[in-house]
């Protein structure tokens, strides 16, 4: 795994999941996509070494869920949708691992969830979140929900944006088997903080910052931004509408569109121009 630092295993036996099944579970999830995989990590140096952080890919296949975190020079923390609390091959080994189940109907059940992260980050720890709150099938990123920006600011924590490339060939949706021996890239940004977009005591500041974070995340994923939540039916009304995705051998990302008018305050800062990522990887 090209890029990627030493890893270091960090003890937490107050917080979810078991610090041996973690310890050697990670290692061993490692030392198979190494083997297995020709994956480069670009920009591992924004993650800080010490002190909490929120990691937050885009998400477009399961594996997303393997990759980040075996690019990672620490232990990570995730939310995980309570569905895997339905199946008995997930059930004991998610939880084990440091995963969190939500409620994805919202609510009472998904806020327990949130505070849970929320002791992982105070105690000074690695916390994933999926913004987009489920799996895009139109290959499209999507619209950010502003619970990882609520979290960095409860926490004090910043936001690393993660943008990876590669994971859906690896495993299409709705596929069992991860494809061996085929490229996948994992970018970091910079760290990024909610004081830098206005003030986080205003909350029309949740809706800039978690737009800023996507914007960023689709510069290093190379997606094109839409601005509607992920779901199979809007994706599939989306599907009728919108044009294939430019060639990333070819061409670069389409630069991210401006919120829609029901959802624009006026704090909320134009549209960035596109920057272009380079081909080739």
């Amino acid at each position: 795994m090209s890029g990627s630092p030493r890893f270091r295993f960090e003890s937490a036996p107050d917080l979810p999941g078991a610090d041996a099944a973690s310890k050697y579970g990670f290692g061993a999830i490692r030392r198979v996509v190494n083997r297995l995989w020709d994956v480069s990590v670009e920009g591992v140096e924004h993650v800080p070494l010490d002190g909490p952080a929120l990691i937050t890919p885009n998400h477009l296949s399961f594996c997303d869920s393997v990759f980040v975190p075996a690019s990672l020079p620490r232990r990570v923390w995730a939310i995980g949708k309570g569905e895997y609390m339905d199946d008995w091959k997930t059930k004991h080994l998610f939880p084990a691992l440091g995963m969190i189940p939500v409620d994805r109907s919202g609510g009472d059940a998904a806020q327990v969830a949130l505070d849970t992260a929320a002791r992982v980050l105070d105690g000074g720890h690695l916390f994933m979140i999926y913004p987009e709150g489920t799996r895009s099938r139109s290959g499209n990123l999507h619209k950010g929900r502003t619970g990882a920006a609520r979290l960095s600011i409860r926490c004090d924590a910043p936001i690393v944006p993660v943008g990876h490339i590669g994971t859906v060939d690896v495993q299409p949706p709705d596929q069992f088997v991860m494809k061996p021996r085929l490229p996948v890239t994992v970018r970091f940004g910079a760290p990024m903080r909610a004081e830098d977009h206005g003030d986080p005591s205003d909350p029309r500041v949740l809706r800039i910052f978690t737009d800023a974070v996507m914007f960023e995340i689709a510069r290093l994923s190379e997606q094109r931004y839409v601005d509607t939540y992920a779901g199979k039916e809007t994706e599939a009304a989306q599907a009728a509408t919108t044009p294939t995705a430019p060639d990333r051998a070819t061409g670069p990302a389409t630069a991210p569109t401006r919120p829609a008018e029901a959802d624009r305050s006026p704090l909320t800062p134009p549209a960035r121009p596109a920057i272009s990522v380079p081909a080739g990887r």
